[in-house]
């Protein structure tokens, strides 16, 4: 049964109108000043994760100039709320790349405020064909970085000829760093395919998929990221395969913490089955592929001891 998620916990439009107002966006907007663009070669680019955000400075090198809005690892992304400095990052942004899929639904009126002719917008879920309602955690969809890397290098190559061939070969290292990640993710798949495991949110979801695993639960995982109320059949069958050990490993929010999301790994932890943190925004000092690899490090610790029966 597919159930199509509502726009991914979009608190941060509520509060966007709420705290700041339209009004004042509009005016930070306007009261952005002409002389603080800077050279017209450094490339300003807006990202709305930070994970695209660090390819592109990757990417990009000198040549640009990175805001990235969702940054900090121990912060709730899904509380953001939209800044006058946010806007006016926009309205001088000759680049804006965002996750979409209803993921950051408050770029949307942000992008709509501001008028800034020749900016191109980058959008992952465009990128991959994602459909409406689909699992907005793109970044784990094993495809969608070394797409967006293409995508961004072509335009900063575009836009810039002077430098394409330091783009191309920052694109190529990049495509060589995400290859010990594919590798793994085929090692995981040989050793563990159809596994059965289970996660409080669809975080980690196109990884699991990639690697083969049996992901139980998925209609509560959906309920919980759109902050609807499980039913109680659902939790009670989640629980129950915790307690069965029928889940071999619980993947968890380390990013949320959520009443019901402790009571699942209480109950994880008592049953012996293991549990693997993952997060929603880049951790500092770590670059995609590390912060990738690092995951499915646990994840495979965690999978060759599963729970004794």
């Amino acid at each position: 049964m597919h159930i199509a998620p509502r726009p991914h916990r979009a608190r941060g439009i509520p509060a966007l109108f709420a705290r700041i107002g339209l009004s004042v966006i509009l005016l930070a907007v306007a009261a952005a000043p002409a002389h603080a663009a800077p050279a017209a070669h450094v490339a300003q680019v807006v990202a709305a994760e930070n994970f695209y955000g660090a390819l592109i400075q990757q990417l990009g090198g000198p040549q640009v100039s990175v805001t990235s809005v969702l940054s900090n690892a121990d912060q709730d992304p899904h509380s953001f709320e939209a800044s006058p400095k946010i806007a006016r990052a926009l309205a001088r942004a000759d680049l804006v790349v965002y996750n979409g899929a209803a993921y950051d639904p408050w770029m949307t009126p942000l992008l709509k405020a501001s008028t800034h002719v020749g900016r191109t917008e980058i959008v992952a879920a465009a990128l991959l064909g994602t459909p409406a309602g689909a699992n907005p955690h793109l970044w784990y969809e094993p495809r969608t970085m070394p797409a967006l890397a293409r995508a961004v290098a072509a335009y900063l190559s575009a836009r810039d000829p002077a430098h394409a061939a330091d783009y191309r070969q920052r694109l190529a290292d990049f495509l060589a760093a995400m290859q010990p990640v594919a590798a793994k993710i085929a090692s995981l798949r040989e050793k563990y395919r159809g596994t059965k495991v289970s996660a409080t949110e669809p975080v980690f979801g196109y990884m699991a998929e990639a690697i083969g695993l049996d992901m139980q639960n998925e209609r509560f995982q959906m309920a919980v990221m759109n902050e609807a109320e499980p039913s109680a059949a659902d939790v009670g069958a989640f629980e129950q395969g915790l307690k069965s050990k029928t889940i071999k490993v619980l993947i968890y929010n380390a990013q949320t913490s959520g009443q019901m999301s402790r009571r699942l790994l209480s109950i994880a932890r008592t049953a012996g089955v293991p549990v693997v943190p993952v997060s929603e925004t880049q951790p500092a000092g770590m670059r995609y592929p590390q912060w990738m690899l690092d995951q499915l490090d646990r994840l495979d610790q965690a999978l060759a001891h599963p729970p004794a029966q």
